[in-house]
This record gives structure tokens, sequence and C-alpha cells, in this order.
């Protein structure tokens, strides 16, 4: 039972189909940045340079949120691809799966990155605090100037 494609019908699926693709290739590209910022953070974090690491947050937030608004679009589109376009052409279902593969690759990599700069920035912080515990402060014991008491006379000398 072979059912007939109008025309508006195969040009709504191959939209479909090139709208999903290039949201997934740019799910990708927004991957492979946050791999490169997050192996860069790994070399600031192994460098101690708290700047650098936190200019390196800062981006990371930022390439989360697109990815995760990508994301937002992406799920939906999926869910039309599968309805609609799945099984209509096999040379670019293929390329559209291949993508999704490379995809949960990247984000595997991203994952086990992000993994590692956790670890380092956890040993680091142990460091830091181990520092702070063993630092001794040269004027922990002394007494301010302006703490001290005056003396107080307990006495009145009365003289008529």
């Amino acid at each position: 039972m072979e059912n007939e494609l109008t025309q508006a019908e195969l040009d709504e699926r191959v939209a479909i189909l090139k709208r999903f693709r290039t949201l997934l290739e740019k799910q990708r590209e927004k991957f492979q940045e946050y791999l490169k910022v997050l192996e860069k953070q790994q070399s600031s974090i192994e460098d101690e340079d708290p700047s650098a690491i936190f200019s390196h947050a800062e981006i990371e937030k930022q390439v989360v949120a697109s990815i995760s608004n990508l994301q937002k679009v992406i799920v939906p589109m999926n869910e039309m691809y599968n309805y609609s376009v799945k099984g209509t052409d096999a040379k670019t279902e293929k390329s559209v799966e291949d993508l999704q593969l490379e995809l949960n690759q990247l984000q595997n990599k991203v994952l086990e990155q992000n993994q590692k700069n956790r670890i380092l920035l956890k040993q680091h912080m142990d460091v830091i605090r181990e520092q702070l515990a063993n630092f001794n402060n040269p004027y922990k014991n002394n007494v301010s100037v302006y703490a001290t008491k005056v003396a107080e006379g307990k006495l009145v000398a009365v003289e008529c």
C-alpha cells in the first residue's frame, strides 16, 4: 500500500530535512566550540591562571546556553523528521544518521573533558585549602595599639 506524495508534501519533507540537517550541523559546531573551550580551560587550570579559568567558565556558560537553545529546537524537529521524512531518501537519511552519530561522539568527548576539568579543579581547590590551613599569620597574636586599655584609677585623693 504505497501512497503517492503530492509535490507540496514532498517539498515540505525536503524543507524539514534541510532544516533538521542545518540544526544538527549548528549543534555539532557548538559542541566542537565547547570542546575547545574545555581543552583551553584544562590548560588554564594546570597553569593555575585564575582569570583565564574564570573567562573560560563564562564562555562555557554561553556555549552551554546556546547548545540548550538549539536542543529545544532540535527535539521537535527530530520528531517531525521521524514522523514525515524517514524512509523518503536513503542517502539523505544516512547523512542525517551519520551527523547524529557524530554529535553523540562529540557529546561524549565533551562530557569526558568536563569530568577531567572538574577533577583538576577539585585537586587545585584542595591544594589551595591546604595552603590556607597552613598559612601562618604573623599578626595573629599581636594586640592592637588601639585596643589597649588605659589604666583606670581606683583611688581618689581628696585634699583640702
